[in-house]
């Protein structure tokens, strides 16, 4: 018969959460299990916010030096070497990723467990170790930050098609002659700019009438613009009907469009229609853990599934998938469990970024939420073209827009489409 190991508590992942998570639970005193079956740092490290933003940057420095006749600086001829650009990404990924590793494997109370885990019983875990081994867990409180990770395409034809996602396509030594991303959401966006300012053709599927379906419709407008001027080809109310390739080895999309089908052909091809969670693996009906239909594992406003003392934190969850909304999460686990307040998800506003550029910011009530409540609204906007300082550095694309009750003078969301710096 398989040994048991007991402990305090066990966390299922390493992302932004579940990173300080561990180290909390260990300086109160408990034993702690923490279980990772990839790359220490989860998502954000290894495929998320670290080597985008890196990449992101690569790519408005690009821009910048083919626009620096504008500003009087003459820089000739402008080539990016994207191999240098994925190495410089890797770089500071391992780095970011070996100073965690580091700090989590010299914490005194915690066990770092490389592996694949699943429920057996609601508070007992198998993990199948990357050595080969089997190990045994269980603890009374159990926390469950697996994240999500890019949705497969489910065209016609899309078997015969190699298709890249927002992890592969990091991961390119050469420049897609056109990449064609299908998707018009934060990962495409930022995808499709960033390609663009490095030299490839791009052409963004979005089925949707806009872009950005969750901002106000001036702000997906300006965005838009944006885009297109820039020269990013942007198809909106355009759906994608089939892939295929072609003699050449180039990937050709049917789409149908308002004005009827046509024939997109592209080196490349993204997938951005979103992300789904990882809980497959996980056997929680072992555990009779609630998920909805989607696969996404239901908490109440302390992050506690249906089964006490068992909670789920991060995108695994569900709601906005941003890595502070994690950290927000382990805030409130740790003022509840550990401090012995009484925190909760209720009413919290969570601000997002999409990082194109100019970047998009915003939090609280967008314009089109407040009206559809009903809300007695006054809306304050000011173009970026209005700003002398905006003017003084050239970037004047963009606004600021603030949502404000008419009543009682507060304001109730804003929305800032500035560059950044």
């Amino acid at each position: 018969m398989r040994q048991t190991t007991s402990y305090d508590a066990i966390v299922i992942g390493t992302s932004q959460g579940d990173r300080f998570l561990p180290m909390a639970l260990a300086k109160a005193g408990r034993k702690v299990a923490q279980i990772e079956r990839g790359p220490i740092g989860g998502v954000c490290v290894n495929t998320g916010c670290t080597p985008t933003k890196t990449m992101v940057a690569s790519a408005h420095l690009a821009y910048q030096a083919r626009n620096g006749v504008e500003y009087g600086v003459h820089t000739g001829s402008i080539s990016v070497d994207l191999r240098a650009v994925r190495q410089r990404k890797q770089r500071i990924v391992e780095g970011a990723r070996q100073g965690y590793e580091s700090h989590l494997t010299g914490m005194e109370g915690v066990d770092l467990l490389r592996g694949v885990a699943h429920f057996i019983a609601p508070k007992t875990l198998e993990v199948s170790l990357n050595t080969g081994e089997t190990h045994t867990i269980t603890a009374p409180q159990i926390f469950i930050a697996t994240g999500v990770r890019p949705e497969p395409l489910t065209l016609k034809g899309i078997e015969s098609v190699p298709i890249l996602n927002s992890t592969t396509l990091m991961e390119l030594d050469t420049l897609p002659e056109h990449l064609i991303i299908i998707g018009g959401g934060y990962i495409g966006l930022e995808f499709g700019q960033m390609f663009r300012r490095f030299g490839s053709q791009v052409t963004i599927i979005q089925s949707r009438p806009r872009l950005l379906m969750n901002e106000d419709e001036d702000v997906s407008e300006e965005i838009t613009s944006i885009l297109r001027e820039e020269g990013v080809t942007v198809l909106t109310s355009t759906m994608s009907r089939q892939v295929e390739l072609i003699d050449d080895g180039r990937i050709q999309v049917t789409v149908s469009t308002p004005k009827g089908e046509q024939q997109l052909i592209g080196s490349h091809l993204l997938a951005a229609t979103g992300r789904i969670p990882n809980t497959e693996d996980l056997t929680l009906e072992a555990a009779d853990i609630q998920m909805d239909e989607q696969g996404y594992i239901q908490v109440n406003e302390q992050l506690e599934t249906n089964v006490p003392g068992i909670y789920a934190l991060g995108d695994v969850k569900g709601g906005p998938a941003f890595t502070h909304v994690s950290y927000d999460d382990f805030r409130i686990l740790r003022t509840n469990l550990l401090e012995h307040g009484h925190a909760s998800t209720r009413d919290r506003l969570v601000p997002h970024t999409v990082f194109i550029d100019p970047q998009l910011g915003r939090v609280g009530l967008s314009e089109s939420e407040a009206r559809r409540q009903g809300r007695p609204i006054r809306v304050a906007k000011l173009p970026m073209n209005a700003v002398a300082r905006a003017i003084e550095t050239g970037e004047t694309r963009g606004f600021m827009k603030a949502i404000v009750d008419d009543e009682t003078q507060q304001i109730l969301g804003c929305a800032i489409l500035v560059h950044s710096q």
